[in-house]
């Protein structure tokens, strides 16, 4: 009776979650622009969804802005969660508080003060608002989540293990890449897939340091919703949703096998 009311208990929690998600797909493949009604199944809103060009442009520069903030941040994530590794005790428990900030920072106050930031430099350096403070803003609330996923890693490695490679004849450079690197590859993917995610949905930081040349897709669709909700914008939202959904899923999949390798080392 227990394992039923659970199962009945959590089914009921997830419809409570993803029945919106659910009706937005359905009508996303409706032939009339209706919320409420189901006339018949069709395919012309995605059509029409890449003939857009304003929702093309704005669906390029989330996807450039998304790929360089979560390559840099990756890179920039995993020399911090070095260096925090290597610290002592109690700079090291100071560090991570300080890491963990822009992660509990509410994002209105995050978008809010980088925006104040960059519109101070604008008028001082004679730049404006565009791809580089947008780049700058995902790399700011993306790296602690890179440091998050490889310090765990950086835990579980062998601390002797990049003093044997030197043993052995690498340098500290091979032995980074050919020792290191393999040992905690699945933290720096699976920090690299969040970010990614992350910049992909982000709209509260992006509208504040966008500017007026350059929108992402989530200030676009903000923008539509504001004039009339057409059906583009549900077959829109059912493609970012399965994007989303395939990069969790992979991110799972390189957890997943990297426990199993642990296992069997073990």
């Amino acid at each position: 009776m227990k394992k039923i009311v659970k199962n009945l208990y959590t089914a009921l929690f997830i419809m409570f979650l993803y029945a919106p998600i659910f009706v937005l797909i359905i009508f996303s493949f409706n032939t009339t622009k209706s919320h409420s009604v189901m006339s018949g199944f069709t395919l012309k809103w995605y059509a029409e969804l890449f003939r857009d060009r304003v929702i093309i442009s704005s669906l390029i520069t989330t996807v450039i802005v998304a790929v360089s903030a979560s390559v840099i941040s990756t890179v920039l994530g995993t020399m911090a969660a070095f260096g925090i590794h290597n610290m002592k005790k109690l700079p090291r428990y100071a560090a991570l508080q300080v890491n963990n900030l822009p992660i509990v920072n509410p994002e209105i106050v995050t978008g809010v003060s980088l925006m104040l930031l960059f519109v101070f430099f604008a008028a001082r350096m004679s730049f404006s608002l565009g791809y580089a403070t947008l780049i700058i803003a995902h790399i700011t609330f993306d790296a602690p989540y890179v440091v998050l996923n490889v310090m765990p890693k950086l835990r579980q490695m062998d601390k002797h293990l990049s003093d044997a490679a030197a043993d052995l004849g690498c340098n500290p450079i091979q032995a980074f890449f050919k020792v290191v690197l393999p040992e905690i590859f699945p933290g720096v993917i699976s920090g690299f897939l969040m970010s990614f995610t992350l910049s992909l949905d982000d709209f509260t930081v992006s509208y504040f340091v966008s500017g007026s040349s350059v929108q992402t897709l989530p200030v676009t669709i903000y923008a539509m919703t504001r004039r009339q909700v057409s059906p583009k914008i549900n077959a829109l939202s059912t493609l970012i949703f399965i994007v989303v959904v395939t990069v969790l899923v992979v991110k799972n999949i390189i957890e997943r096998k990297n426990i199993r390798q642990e296992e069997i080392r073990i």
